[in-house]
């Protein structure tokens, strides 16, 4: 019986194994070579070029974070980088989550120090970004968790509109950060109440964002309303909140990748009008009501004293800041956390002059700011 004839699968016109891994590496080389003799991709920016020093891969995150936060990105390619949001919700990789802090400030941060003793022996589990005014040309010490967190900046004037792409500017810049879930606005007079364990736990763990918005029928409110903005805004929906937010992450991809309520407010929301428009109070808490957000507190975690009912609320100079005035802040109010009742309602508080600071530092260890612990103090 005839045997069956053998396939030679190795022919002139089938190159054996040797000759095509000779091409392979043949072809890698030449690409290598033309990426790094070309003058176009040496040129890119530093953002986009790789090597050992590139990112840091210190925290467990998915896109790594550059190690520089000066980056040369133009305002709308940052926001589109930003709104960039993950639709699968099973990581691939660990992930732990972390709270951004956003601090928009016109220049030096005198409560560094006690920011510094609060978030020290927890790396991994806080990012911090600076928008500070463009002019200012003032130094940090290296030690200090502010170090090199300064982000990109322009001017961001009270009232204005440049005022809400500043902020939109430090939550883009956070968001950059895929490890970032929470994200707090605070100033340079802001100031912790609890220890860092107790903040992190309240808002990891919260299913809820936080911006005390209410409707104001008043001429500071309502009147300040420009009919133009209809019909993507209606009066209904226009409403006001204090600008200290803290927000989750599926909010804040919201607030960065908005082209429908925004630009109405970059032309309608005018200072110079006959009650003047503070973009800084309505943009945001009007953006809730306008896309129907459900998940939000309707409460602040930032304490303000408004009891004076002046146009400013009051500061806290070296002579105000005693234990009563900590336990006035942290106990004085009552609220819902995640549907329970609660009395710890405000983790933050403003506005501390500079002068207060020696005082906070002696009184952080006896109110357990500073408490390096894997417990937190709320119930």
């Amino acid at each position: 019986m005839r045997q069956p004839k053998t396939t030679m699968f190795f022919t002139k016109d089938h190159p054996k194994p040797h000759s095509i891994i000779s091409k392979c590496l043949f072809f890698i080389f030449a690409f290598a070579f033309g990426v790094f003799s070309n003058p176009y991709l040496q040129s890119l920016p530093e953002f986009f070029q790789f090597s050992e020093t590139s990112f840091n891969f210190s925290s467990p995150t998915l896109v790594p974070e550059p190690v520089s936060l000066l980056h040369n990105m133009s305002e709308e390619e940052l926001l589109w980088r930003a709104s960039f949001a993950p639709q699968i919700r099973h990581l691939p990789s660990t992930r732990v989550p972390k709270v951004a802090f956003l601090f928009l400030t016109r220049g030096d941060l005198p409560m560094a120090p006690f920011w510094d003793e609060f978030f020290k022996g927890h790396d991994g589990l806080y990012s911090v970004y600076v928008h500070p005014d463009p002019a200012y040309n003032g130094s940090i010490a290296k030690n200090s968790m502010f170090f090199g967190r300064r982000i990109p900046s322009q001017q961001a004037r009270w009232g204005l509109i440049d005022m809400i792409q500043a902020e939109r500017r430090l939550i883009a810049n956070a968001l950059l950060d895929s490890s970032n879930e929470r994200f707090v606005l605070l100033s340079e007079s802001c100031i912790p109440v609890y220890n860092f364990t107790t903040i992190y736990t309240y808002l990891i763990n919260s299913n809820m964002s936080y911006v005390a918005t209410f409707y104001d029928p008043s001429p500071a409110g309502l009147g300040r309303y420009n009919p133009a903005m209809a019909p993507q805004i209606t009066a209904e929906q226009w409403h006001k909140a204090s600008q200290w937010f803290e927000i989750n992450r599926a909010l804040a991809v919201k607030i960065v990748s908005d082209e429908t309520y925004f630009p109405l407010f970059e032309r309608f929301c005018l200072i110079r009008q006959k009650y003047p428009c503070i973009s800084d109070e309505h943009y945001i808490p009007t953006f809730l009501i306008a896309i129907s957000w459900m998940n939000n507190a309707n409460r602040s975690v930032t304490y303000t004293d408004w009891t004076a009912r002046k146009s400013h609320p009051a500061s806290f100079g070296k002579d105000d800041v005693t234990l009563d005035l900590f336990d006035k802040i942290r106990y004085s109010a009552n609220c819902t956390y995640n549907g329970i009742r609660t009395r710890v309602c405000s983790l933050f508080a403003r506005k501390f002059l500079p002068d207060s600071l020696d005082l906070l530092m002696k009184l952080g260890p006896d109110l357990q700011i500073f408490a390096q612990t894997n417990g937190s103090i709320y119930h």
